[in-house]
């Protein structure tokens, strides 16, 4: 019989969180990069809001969401103390929700969407930022724009003005070691670089988020300035 896996505790999460600061001023460090221009955004699915507070306590300024229900929920608990990044598949239909609160979307990867999202926040007066996910392994079980499809898809959803598109997101292929997913943060790079050389209206490479708990170091050597840390500060989900 397993053996249940305790929560972390608020002094823990802390000092996960100061690991996880070190380690990305190292990798920063190491490519002559700033540490203070790379964004952490706490992977805070399944996490409870006691380790979430926590981890504001010690400096977390980002926390992202996979699920709208569950990000609801915190929301109540936590408010604006932190700037809210949508990180999951989002639902159309769920579009009216995350306006309301979520500063960022990083996962849209259809015209659809981009069209709702753009109604629902300029319906409330407001604008929201947005990133492309791009499926960048060209995997068949996650979501995102092909890369050979991306600047196209940029273009139709760059027309609608309720959106900000601010940058790329990608979820690259599960690797054991992670120097066998740097051939994938490089091609994000490279195709951010083409977006911005097209120079499309409403359109800006600000971010690029990419790498996660296993390979953020690898991310931010290649350019990462987003990284989405989810057990490497709050310990293995329950």
């Amino acid at each position: 019989m397993e053996k249940a896996v305790l929560p972390l505790s608020s002094q823990q999460v802390a000092d996960r969180f100061a690991k996880v600061l070190e380690r990305i001023n190292s990798a920063a460090t190491r490519v002559g990069r700033d540490p203070s221009s790379i964004i952490v955004v706490g992977a805070t699915k399944s996490v409870d809001v006691e380790r979430i507070k926590a981890a504001i306590n010690a400096g977390l300024k980002h926390i992202g969401e996979n699920y709208v229900q569950e990000a609801m929920r915190k929301y109540e608990a936590i408010g604006d103390a932190v700037k809210w990044h949508f990180i999951g598949h989002l639902q159309t239909n769920k579009a009216k929700y995350v306006v309301r609160f979520f500063e960022v979307v990083q996962s849209l990867d259809r015209i659809s969407l981009a069209e709702e999202l753009s109604k629902r926040a300029l319906m409330l007066g407001r604008k929201i930022d947005v990133l492309i996910q791009v499926n960048i392994g060209a995997e068949e079980t996650k979501f995102g724009v092909p890369p050979e499809d991306a600047i196209d898809f940029i273009k139709a959803a760059a027309k609608f003005e309720g959106i900000r598109i601010r940058g790329l997101m990608c979820i690259p292929p599960y690797k054991d070691d992670p120097e066998d997913v740097r051939p994938y943060f490089r091609k994000m790079v490279w195709l951010a670089e083409a977006v911005a050389k097209a120079k499309i209206s409403n359109v800006s490479m600000d971010y690029l988020s990419m790498g996660m708990s296993h390979d953020f170091e690898v991310a931010i050597e290649e350019g990462a300035n987003m990284v989405r840390i989810g057990s490497a500060i709050f310990g293995p989900r329950g």
